[in-house]
């Protein structure tokens, strides 16, 4: 996979694309995506299933895409996808790769327009459209009702309430019907729902947060029919440099998984 540790130069390259607080603390370098608890779930799933298209959404520089597919995962399935490409080509330097190396498919996009994913109601049944080649795709829209697992990880967090919420939904568009198709990730939460003392360190804009119980009743209910989904979500409190400042800080640890 090649190193995981960037030099000063590639540093200062990759935070003057956006200066997100993770990226300071070379949060990429750790591999979150196998340190969740569905981790296992998720690799069997494409183990099973042939088709088992995963997502990687919010991709930024493609170390946990690239974790997934050196445990197992089909790198024929994986698709990933971010606001900006930068990211993902500054991640062929990290990992010394290149497009031919390394041929997952990358689809540049706002999740929240509606010309790159059009807004629909979740699938509870088969999709009648054929499952599209991943290397033709330039948006997300063909995709609604064929990906079987979805990895959305330090991204809920950077929208408000009401922007997580359709994010929410967007993503549960895009799940397949058959049960055990997953959505899982990691983001900021706290143990109240609503925003936090702290202001983002970039825009100084304060974070809506949800809790662990408000994250189970978004999903099961609210996005999907009550009972559809089984929802797991876990509050973990981690150490951060403004804990002193603002209590304690905590991730959201959760999975979303079709029954």
């Amino acid at each position: 996979m090649g190193t995981l540790v960037p030099d000063r130069g590639e540093c200062y390259v990759i935070l003057q694309v956006h200066q997100y607080p993770c990226i300071g603390r070379f949060a990429f370098a750790k591999l979150q995506i196998s340190r969740l608890p569905a981790y296992s779930h998720f690799l069997q799933l494409g183990k099973d299933r042939r088709t088992a298209i995963f997502l990687d959404i919010g991709c930024c520089f493609g170390n946990d895409v690239r974790k997934a597919i050196a445990d197992g995962y089909p790198r024929d399935n994986v698709v990933a996808s971010d606001l900006r490409s930068d990211f993902w080509n500054l991640g062929h330097e990290l990992f010394r790769s290149t497009p031919e190396t390394f041929p997952v498919p990358f689809i540049q996009g706002d999740v929240f327009d509606s010309s790159f994913l059009a807004r629909t109601p979740t699938v509870y049944a088969p999709s009648l459209n054929p499952i599209p080649d991943l290397r033709s795709l330039t948006s997300l829209t063909p995709l609604i009702g064929h990906i079987f697992a979805i990895h959305a990880s330090a991204f809920f967090h950077l929208f408000n309430e009401e922007k997580q919420y359709e994010l929410a939904q967007r993503m549960a568009s895009l799940l397949s019907p058959e049960p055990g198709s997953m959505i899982f990730g990691s983001h900021v939460g706290q143990t109240h729902k609503g925003f936090r003392t702290a202001r983002r360190a970039t825009s100084g804009e304060y974070i809506f947060c949800h809790s662990d119980e408000s994250w189970k009743e978004l999903w099961d209910g609210q996005i999907f029919k009550e009972g559809k989904v089984r929802v797991d979500a876990q509050l973990v409190r981690v150490d951060r440099p403004d804990s002193s400042q603002t209590g304690d800080a905590y991730l959201l640890v959760w999975s979303v998984i079709r029954v």
